[in-house]
């Protein structure tokens, strides 16, 4: 049977007439002005074909630049939260700073007497004990601190001094039941004696006649009696004044001016 198609010329002829055809094309085109505009033609032929050939390394580029870009954009936006959570904290160690200077201003503005000589000190520990108001600051015998010295903040009295140490002591605060301070009623002088009660809210004027002159919302005020407290500082405001008949004296209760469940930094004041 005769094949459809017969044998083509051999690859060394194939190669030979490929050969001439090439120098010939370049022949003709470097000395034929006319052969430029089949050249762009070519050049227009063949450009779709550099396109589809170039797409693939241009589609890896870009992936490649997309999963830089996310990696890039991860790692900024980690660095951003932790620099906002750094942020936040100085913030808030600035607004704790912030507020300690506005009371440590607060107390060495306090009403003292200008002639008279005044330390802050910081509490270092509070009595465990429920039944005894102390507290231990950080500053003592080194300092000047003496037994008895009394103690204030920009509000009003916290108590005196109890104990001294080196570097240390102890404070006694007004509402301990052991502790009592003379006081006057701003208002019309009345003099009494406010004892503490072994609460922090609460002291008592014991012993104060029931037709005494004393009304809810009277601020007691240090008397200067007894030569510890200087005269002038409040001490309390009356919430209470009660008598029953057949009881010679009125029952009498007073808030302290001072918060002293919130207490940290203290006025030592040399009267």
């Amino acid at each position: 049977m005769k094949p459809i198609f017969g044998p083509g010329p051999s690859l060394e002829l194939r190669l030979v007439l490929a050969i001439l055809l090439s120098i010939s094309l370049i022949f003709i085109d470097s000395k034929l002005i006319a052969f430029k505009q089949v050249r762009v033609y070519l050049h227009s032929a063949v450009s779709p074909l550099q396109y589809i050939a170039n797409m693939p390394g241009q589609v890896m580029d870009s992936m490649s630049n997309q999963v830089i870009t996310r990696e890039q954009l991860k790692k900024q936006n980690s660095s951003l939260r932790e620099q906002l959570l750094l942020n936040r904290a100085d913030q808030l160690l600035m607004e704790s700073l912030a507020k300690e200077n506005t009371r440590l201003r607060a107390l060495l503005g306090s009403p003292v007497r200008n002639d008279s000589r005044k330390l802050v000190a910081e509490i270092m520990a509070v009595d465990s004990d429920p039944f005894s108001h102390q507290v231990v600051i950080d500053k003592g015998k080194l300092d000047g601190v003496f037994e008895g010295q009394p103690v204030i903040n920009d509000i009003g009295v916290i108590g005196q001094v109890l104990h001294v140490g080196t570097t240390t002591s102890r404070v006694l605060l007004i509402t301990d039941a052991s502790h009592g301070i003379p006081v006057r009623i701003a208002r019309n002088d009345i003099r009494a004696v406010a004892t503490g009660t072994g609460e922090l809210n609460r002291l008592q004027l014991p012993h104060i006649p029931r037709s005494t002159d004393i009304g809810e919302g009277d601020v007691l005020v240090t008397s200067g009696l007894g030569g510890v407290f200087p005269e002038g500082y409040p001490v309390a405001v009356v919430n209470r004044f009660d008598y029953q008949e057949g009881k010679p004296y009125a029952d009498v209760m007073a808030t302290p001016v001072v918060e002293l469940d919130r207490l940290r930094y203290l006025l030592l004041i040399w009267p």
